[in-house]
């Protein structure tokens, strides 16, 4: 069954969620996990593709858009079907993706805004009212 990771960020800037990300990318990427980062359309997605190049200046994640006929450590979905993905999918979409039970882990990335932290709640619910494992992480300053 999935495990459901909420990361909670300090701050109130919906900015820093898809920064976030990367980071938890990265991670993952460091520890052997195969990561796909879910968007909702194709600007989220060029948006994202870029700051995987800059968010940290001593950093290397490869990574490319979800295709089908070449995987990448950590691909970029953008409403595709995944496929067969087992590792950590990152969900940066409005909706939660129907078919994220296809992962081991699943992490949805909350900050302070009243937005954000109102569609958490139903997420949480949602998969709690499932018999999902959840944890939650408070992430310091």
């Amino acid at each position: 069954m999935t495990r459901i990771d909420f990361y909670v960020l300090p701050s109130e800037n919906q900015d820093e969620i898809p920064v976030f990300a990367c980071r938890l990318a990265e991670k993952a990427f460091r520890n052997g996990l195969h990561v796909l980062i879910a968007v909702d359309g194709e600007q989220q997605a060029q948006q994202l593709d870029e700051l995987l190049w800059t968010f940290r200046e001593d950093s290397f994640l490869p990574h490319a858009p979800q295709n089908l006929d070449q995987q990448a450590a950590i691909e970029i979905n953008s409403g595709e079907d995944p496929a067969q993905h087992h590792g950590l999918l990152i969900n940066l979409r409005g909706e939660i993706p129907t078919w994220f039970s296809q992962f081991d882990r699943l992490a949805e990335i909350v900050c302070q805004h009243p937005d954000s932290l109102a569609r958490s709640r139903t997420r949480y619910s949602h998969f709690r009212d499932r018999g999902y494992p959840l944890q939650s992480h408070k992430i310091p300053n």
